[in-house]
C-alpha cells in the first residue's frame, strides 16, 4: 500500500475508536441522568404504571444495561435511531429531512466567514503593526467574545424590525410556504432549478442574517489564521523575488503569497464544521430555522429520548466524517503531512 493509502487507512482506524467513545458517552449520559426517562417522555406524572411498564418494554429499557448497550450499538450500525415520541416518525427520517437546511446554513456561514476572515486577515498582514492591523485584530478578538444568540437578536432587531431589509425568521416567506415544492430541500438550489427569480431572492433574504450570524463566529479565528499564514509567506524568498521583478503589490499578495498560505487556512475551514454545528444550535433557535440543531432543541424540550440520542450521535458522526475527509484532502494537497 502506498503512502497515501496507508495514511487514509490510519485516519480511518483512528476515527473508529473516537466514534466508539462518542456512542458510549451518549448512551451513558442519557441513562444516568436523574429522573425516569419513560415518565418524562410520556409527559407527566399522571400516567398509569401499566402504561409506563408497556413503554419501558417497548423501548427496551427493562433490559439489563449491558444488553441495552449492545442493542443500541446494533441499532446505530443499522442507522436505526427508533421513532420520535414527539412526531411519531423515524428519527433518521426526521434528521435527513432537516439536514439540507442545516447544511445550506453551514455552507453560507462558511462562505461569509471566509469572505470576512480572508479579507480582514490579508489586510491586517499587509498593514502589519499599523492602525488598520490593530483595529482588525480587535475585531477578530471581539468576534470570539460576542455570543451568537445575542448577535442574532441584534441583527433581527436592526435589520429585520427597524430597517425591514430582511425577514425575521424561517427559510421562505408565508406566500411560498404552501406553494413551494422543494426538490433537493436545499431551497436556494431548488429555486434556481425551478427558475423562480422571486423565490431565489426570497430564499437569499432569509439566508443572509442567520448565515452572517453564524459566519461571524468563525471570522475571528479564520482572520487570525490568515494573518499569521500571510505574514509567514510575505517574508519568503519567492515573494521577494516577485517584488524585485516589478510586479504590482496586489499581484504579489494575491497570486504568490495567498496561494501558498491557503493550505492551512482551507484545512481550518473544513475543521470548523464542528464549531458551525455547535453554533447552529443557537442560530437555528434564534431564527426558527428548521434544521437538525433546531430539531435537537425541540426534542430536548419534549424529553424525546430517541430523538435526543439519535441527533447527538448523528451530529457526532457527521462531524467525524467531515474531519476525516478534510484530513484526507489535506494529505493530497500537502504530501508532507503523511510523514
Amino acid at each position: 500500500m502506498g503512502g497515501i493509502g496507508k495514511y487514509i487507512l490510519q485516519r480511518v482506524l483512528l476515527t473508529i475508536p473516537m466514534l466508539f467513545i462518542l456512542l458510549s458517552a451518549v448512551f451513558l449520559m442519557l441513562r444516568l441522568m436523574p429522573g425516569d426517562p419513560v415518565l418524562a417522555m410520556l409527559g407527566g406524572r399522571n400516567v398509569s404504571p401499566q402504561l409506563i411498564e408497556e413503554r419501558r418494554k417497548e423501548w427496551g429499557l427493562d433490559k439489563p444495561l449491558h444488553v441495552q448497550y449492545l442493542d443500541y450499538l446494533a441499532q446505530v450500525v443499522r442507522f436505526d435511531f427508533g421513532r420520535s415520541s414527539r412526531t411519531g416518525k423515524p428519527v433518521v427520517v426526521e434528521l435527513f429531512t432537516r439536514l439540507p437546511a442545516t447544511l445550506e446554513l453551514a455552507i453560507w456561514g462558511i462562505f461569509f466567514a471566509a469572505l470576512f476572515g480572508l479579507t480582514t486577515g490579508i489586510w491586517a498582514a499587509v498593514r502589519a503593526d499599523k492602525t488598520a492591523d490593530h483595529a482588525i485584530r480587535i475585531f477578530h478578538i471581539g468576534s470570539f467574545a460576542i455570543p451568537i444568540f445575542w448577535l442574532g437578536l441584534m441583527f433581527q432587531m436592526i435589520f429585520a424590525v427597524q430597517l425591514d431589509w430582511f425577514p425575521v425568521a424561517k427559510r421562505v416567506s408565508g406566500i411560498y410556504a404552501y406553494t413551494f415544492q422543494p426538490i433537493t430541500r436545499f431551497y436556494l438550489l431548488d429555486a434556481i432549478i425551478q427558475r423562480d427569480w422571486n423565490l431565489q431572492l426570497d430564499v437569499l433574504k432569509h439566508l443572509i442574517l442567520p448565515a452572517v450570524t453564524l459566519g461571524i463566529a468563525l471570522t475571528g479565528f479564520l482572520g487570525r489564521m490568515t494573518r499569521a499564514a500571510m505574514l509567514e509567506v510575505l517574508d519568503a524568498d519567492y515573494v521577494t523575488t516577485a517584488r524585485s521583478k516589478g510586479l504590482k503589490e496586489r499581484v504579489v499578495v494575491l497570486k504568490h503569497a495567498l496561494r501558498n498560505a491557503l493550505i492551512p487556512i482551507v484545512t481550518v475551514m473544513g475543521l470548523q464544521f464542528a464549531i458551525l454545528m455547535g453554533g447552529a444550535v443557537l442560530t437555528e433557535t434564534v431564527f426558527s430555522w428548521p434544521g437538525v440543531a433546531g430539531f435537537l432543541v425541540r426534542s430536548l424540550d419534549a424529553r424525546d429520548w430517541n430523538a435526543i440520542q439519535g441527533t447527538i450521535v448523528f451530529i457526532g458522526v457527521f462531524i467525524a466524517t467531515i474531519n476525516l475527509i478534510v484530513d484526507i484532502l489535506y494529505s493530497v494537497i500537502d504530501p508532507r503531512v503523511r510523514y
